[in-house]
C-alpha cells in the first residue's frame, strides 16, 4: 500500500473570523498556466480545425446573416459539460471562474464574464447531432480526414501513427485482419418518472383540458365544453394515492380517466370544426397527435386486457421515449434509448442508437462493415455476448476469416479454450464509467435530437479522458528524457522521482 502524504494538508494559519478583503486576497493569475494540466493537455490534443468544419457545416450561414457563436467555443463548451457531468447553467459558471477551462475553448485571456447564456446548449446539441458527435469523435482519434487536412493546411508534418496506419488502409484494401473487436449494447433511461397508466392517462387528460381552454379563449360564441376537470383529478387521486391497489380498482380508475380523456378528445375536435385553420402551434398540435395515439393504445390493452402494445408512449412530453427490457436485477425495464458500443483499443464507439428495442444479433455484421471502414480491416476477433452468436453471425465471421471469443455451439469440449468471464470486462466497464461518472444512466435532455446528441458526447468524453491520461503519460516521459539529458550535458546524476 501506498504511504500516504499527510504532509499535503494546508498549513495556513486561521487569522480572522471575517473574509479577507477582495483587494487583499492574492491571485495567481500573474503566473503562466500549468501544462500538466488536464484541460491544457486536451486543448493540444485536439484537432480543432477537423471540429470547427464539422459545426460549421451545419449552421449554413457562411455566406449571409450575422456571424455565430465562435465554434471551438460550441464545442469545448460540450465537451467540458459531459466531461465534469454538469448542468447547462453550472457549466456556464464553471467556465466563467476557470482560467483553464477559458483556455480550453480557446479564449486568449481569463474573462470574468459569461461566455454565452445557458440557453443556447439547446441550439448546440441541436445543431451537433449524433451523426455530428460520431464523425467528431473519429476526427479526434485521428480515423476520419478532417486531422489529415488540418495537417495539410498547417504544414505539419508530424502526424500520428493512428493517421499513417489510417491513410496505408485507404490504399491497402487486403489487410490481414489485425486487433480485437468488443461489443455489447445497453440502455441509457431517460430523466422521466417511472410511467404507470393511471399516471399516463392523468396527464393525458390535463394535457386536453389545457388545449380546450386555449381553443374556447379564441372564441366565445359557442359554450365551452364541459371537462369535469375538478371531479376527475379527485377520483385519479383517490386511487393513486393508495399505498397497495388491487386490480379491480385499478382498472376502475382506468376506465374512469379514459372515458374523461375520450369527452375532451371528442370537443377537442368540435372546437376545431370552429376555426378555418388549425389554431394551434407546432408544439401544441404535436400534442394533440400524441394524445390521440396514446388513448388509442391505451383503450386497446384495456379492452384486450393485456400491457403490451407496439410503440407504447410512456411520456406524454417525451413519447420518443420506449420500454427497453433488460432483465436486471434492480430494473427489469429500462425507459431510454438503447445503444450498442464497440472497443478497439480502448477506445469506444457508438455503433447504434434506436429508441426502440431490437435484438442486438441482428446487427452485429453491420459492425463489422463499420469497423472495416474505419481501420481498412477486419478484426482478428471478436467478443461478443451470447445473443450475438446466433448461427448465421457465427457462418459470416467464419467466411471473412475473423475468430468469434464466445461459447461453442453444442456440447463444450474439455480440451477447448473456453472464453474467460472477464475478457469482456472491458466494454462493461466503459458502460460503468459512462453511467456512474458521465451520467449516462439519466439522460436529462428532452427532445429527441438533443438527447441524441447528449448520448454520443458522453460516449465521446470517454476517448477524451483516455486521450488525456496518455497525454499525461507522455509529458511525464518527455520530462523524464528531457532531465536525464540535461544532467548528462552536466555531468550530473538524475534524480529520480
Amino acid at each position: 500500500m501506498a504511504k500516504a502524504f499527510r504532509n499535503r494538508a494546508s498549513k495556513q494559519h486561521y487569522s480572522s473570523e471575517h473574509q479577507l478583503p477582495l483587494p487583499g486576497f492574492e491571485t495567481p493569475f500573474a503566473r503562466k498556466l500549468n501544462p500538466a494540466n488536464r484541460w491544457v493537455l486536451l486543448a493540444h490534443k485536439i484537432p480543432w480545425d477537423g471540429l470547427v468544419n464539422v459545426y460549421q457545416t451545419q449552421m449554413h450561414n457562411t455566406r449571409t446573416g450575422a456571424d455565430g457563436i465562435n465554434p471551438r467555443v460550441a464545442i469545448g463548451s460540450l465537451i467540458i459539460k459531459h466531461m465534469c457531468d454538469l448542468s447547462d447553467r453550472e457549466t456556464v459558471l464553471q467556465i466563467q471562474e476557470n482560467m483553464y477551462m477559458q483556455y480550453f475553448i480557446g479564449f486568449s485571456s481569463f474573462s470574468d464574464e459569461e461566455p454565452f447564456d445557458p440557453s443556447l446548449f439547446v441550439e448546440f446539441r441541436k445543431r451537433l447531432g449524433a451523426d455530428q458527435i460520431n464523425r467528431i469523435n473519429e476526427i479526434i482519434l485521428g480515423l476520419s480526414d478532417g486531422r489529415q487536412q488540418q495537417n495539410k493546411d498547417t504544414g505539419d508534418d508530424n502526424s500520428t501513427q493512428q493517421d499513417v496506419q489510417v491513410s496505408a488502409a485507404s490504399t491497402d484494401t487486403q489487410r490481414p485482419n489485425e486487433g480485437r473487436l468488443i461489443v455489447d449494447a445497453t440502455a441509457c433511461p431517460q430523466d422521466i418518472r417511472y410511467p404507470t397508466d393511471l399516471d399516463l392517462l392523468n396527464d393525458a387528460r390535463e394535457k386536453s383540458e389545457e388545449l380546450i381552454d386555449l381553443l374556447f379563449c379564441a372564441t366565445r360564441h359557442i359554450a365551452k365544453p364541459r371537462t369535469y376537470r375538478r371531479v376527475a383529478h379527485k377520483i385519479y387521486l383517490k386511487t393513486a394515492q393508495k399505498k397497495s391497489k388491487s386490480k379491480k380498482e385499478l382498472r376502475t380508475a382506468i376506465k374512469r380517466q379514459l372515458n374523461y380523456l375520450r369527452r375532451n378528445i371528442k370537443n377537442i375536435h368540435k372546437l376545431l370544426e370552429e376555426y378555418k385553420s388549425i389554431p394551434l402551434d407546432r408544439h401544441q398540435y404535436k400534442y394533440l397527435l400524441v394524445i390521440q395515439t396514446f388513448y388509442d393504445q391505451q383503450l386497446e390493452m384495456f379492452i384486450e386486457k393485456k400491457h403490451k402494445v407496439d410503440h407504447r408512449i410512456v411520456s406524454i412530453h417525451q413519447p420518443h421515449v420506449r420500454p427497453i427490457v433488460r432483465g436486471k436485477t434492480n430494473a427489469k425495464v429500462e425507459f431510454g434509448a438503447k445503444i450498442e458500443v464497440s472497443i478497439m483499443n480502448g477506445f469506444s464507439f457508438l455503433e447504434e442508437l434506436s429508441w426502440e428495442a431490437y435484438n442486438e444479433g441482428t446487427r452485429l455484421m453491420a459492425t463489422i462493415d463499420r469497423f472495416k471502414k474505419r481501420f481498412g480491416m477486419y478484426p482478428a476477433e471478436v467478443l461478443v455476448d451470447k445473443i450475438y452468436c446466433t448461427r448465421e453471425n457465427r457462418r459470416q465471421l467464419k467466411e471473412l476469416g475473423i475468430r468469434l471469443r464466445a461459447k461453442p455451439l453444442g456440447r463444450p469440449k474439455a480440451v477447448e479454450a473456453h472464453v474467460s468471464p472477464g475478457e469482456r470486462n472491458p466494454i462493461e466497464g466503459k458502460f460503468g464509467q459512462a453511467k456512474s461518472a458521465y451520467g449516462l444512466n439519466r439522460i436529462k435532455a428532452r427532445l429527441q435530437q438533443t438527447s441524441q446528441s447528449w448520448i454520443a458526447s458522453i460516449i465521446m468524453v470517454l476517448n477524451l479522458v483516455k486521450l488525456a491520461g496518455q497525454a499525461l503519460i507522455a509529458l511525464c516521459l518527455w520530462l523524464l528524457t528531457f532531465s536525464a539529458r540535461l544532467s548528462t550535458l552536466l555531468n550530473v546524476k538524475p534524480a529520480i522521482p
